[in-house]
């Protein structure tokens, strides 16, 4: 309503309308008030507006993490949960090694034969031997000051024991920063190369995990990361198909475990498990998932909580793979290429784990008395079968999967 400064002349007319007017309105306005429903009396509140959306991430009980997940599509976090906190890196400082060793050698630099037999392997199965040799050859600590000072990095810090190159200090925000620059700054040869080999990180790692969690497990391909792992409970690796599993070879470079006196900043007692990499066409998101848990903690429990942890994430260009996740029990359990006992083990699934079933169809009967069970599960993410009798359900056939194909 526009109201009219009146004249001299028509003041007291106007002045007696104008008092109407205002009475029919408030008359109106109160009519409104009481019919219309209260919802409607206040706009909902605008949403976030930051940069940082509200984290999504289900940390489970007991585990201490660190979360950073960049879109780069838009230049913005996703994900910061304790982002810039400090882990002992494990395995993930490997990727600081390569780029130490792979920096300021010309845009048209090959990789030795030599260097690529060892390179390959410490990126795409985080091989310790590999990582032992470019540690003790190119200044143990040394490589960590000069790329701290390269990259630009906040939050990462030389092992208290330059002998144990597991003990280096990273950050989830800091790892963020070490993938944008081989993403964005590195010569195309140096990131083809340390990306292409992430891109083919192999499920078995070189001492006999199963590295294939966090990221690998959370989204279908394309992906490429870089994992890590460090803890005296976690027993001897039991990936891949053969009965006796290689021996850990990381035990002096990451450290002497639980009971060691340290000055470190660092927890460097507790087990560690942590996730890194690039998820989505176009490496669209940066993903570094760091986490401790509790002393005593399995490495199929770490497995299945980091793996909850990850899929409770918001990563753009990411995909959730098809099928259900389901528990696992008993230790050793094989994963067959087909359903049926017999020498066609693939590998070995790390005790308790958690595991995606795509679909279920009969086989040969398996007895762990007093059960039996015909019935298999088709695990997608490792190409091969276990029996049904190792899923934690209680019914033989599993009540919300499908049948698989008869091809399959």
């Amino acid at each position: 309503m526009r109201c009219t400064v009146p004249t001299r002349a028509t003041g007291g007319r106007r002045h007696r309308s104008l008092l109407a007017a205002i009475a029919v309105f408030f008359s109106l306005a109160l009519a409104a008030t009481s019919f219309s429903p209260p919802a409607a009396a206040a706009p909902a509140r605008p949403g976030n507006t930051s940069s940082v959306e509200e984290p999504s991430a289900q940390v489970p009980a007991g585990v201490t993490a660190g979360v950073a997940v960049f879109d780069r599509q838009t230049g913005t976090f996703t994900e910061q949960v304790n982002a810039s906190a400090q882990f002992r890196s494990a395995s993930i400082v490997k990727l600081l090694m390569a780029l130490d060793f792979l920096w300021n050698r010309g845009p048209d630099y090959t990789v030795p034969a030599a260097d690529r037999a060892r390179l390959e392997p410490m990126l795409r199965s985080s091989d310790d031997a590999a990582a032992n040799h470019y540690w003790s050859n190119y200044g143990y600590s040394a490589i960590i000051d000069r790329m701290v000072g390269r990259l630009g990095l906040s939050d990462t810090v030389p092992p208290v024991d330059e002998n144990f190159w597991g003990y280096t200090a990273m950050s989830a925000r800091d790892t963020v920063k070490v993938y944008r620059y081989v993403l964005e700054k590195a010569p195309a040869p140096v990131r083809d190369f340390i990306m292409g080999n992430l891109r083919q990180s192999t499920r078995c790692a070189s001492d006999g995990f199963d590295q294939h969690f966090g990221i690998a497990g959370a989204f279908d391909r394309p992906w490429a990361v870089k994992q890590g792992w460090a803890g005296s409970s976690y027993p001897a690796g039991t990936c891949g198909p053969v009965s006796t599993a290689p021996a850990r070879a990381d035990t002096a470079a990451e450290g002497p475990g639980p009971g060691t006196t340290t000055t470190a900043a660092v927890d460097l007692t507790r087990p560690a498990l942590h996730s890194t990499g690039t998820v989505g066409a176009g490496d669209r998101s940066i993903v570094a998932v760091f986490t401790l848990h509790p002393n005593g903690t399995s490495y199929g429990k770490a497995f299945t909580d980091l793996g909850r942890l990850t899929r409770s994430l918001n990563v753009p260009g990411g995909v959730a793979p098809s099928g259900k996740w389901y528990g696992t029990w008993s230790s050793l359990v094989n994963v067959r290429s087909e359903p049926v006992l017999g020498n066609n083990v693939m590998t070995r699934l790390p005790a308790g784990v958690e595991v995606l079933v795509g679909c279920q169809k009969k086989g040969q009967t398996v007895s762990v008395p007093p059960y039996t069970n015909e019935w298999w599960a088709y695990l997608p993410q490792y190409g091969g079968y276990v029996s049904n009798i190792y899923i934690s359900h209680p019914d033989n056939q599993l009540p919300d999967v499908p049948l698989c194909p008869s091809r399959q």
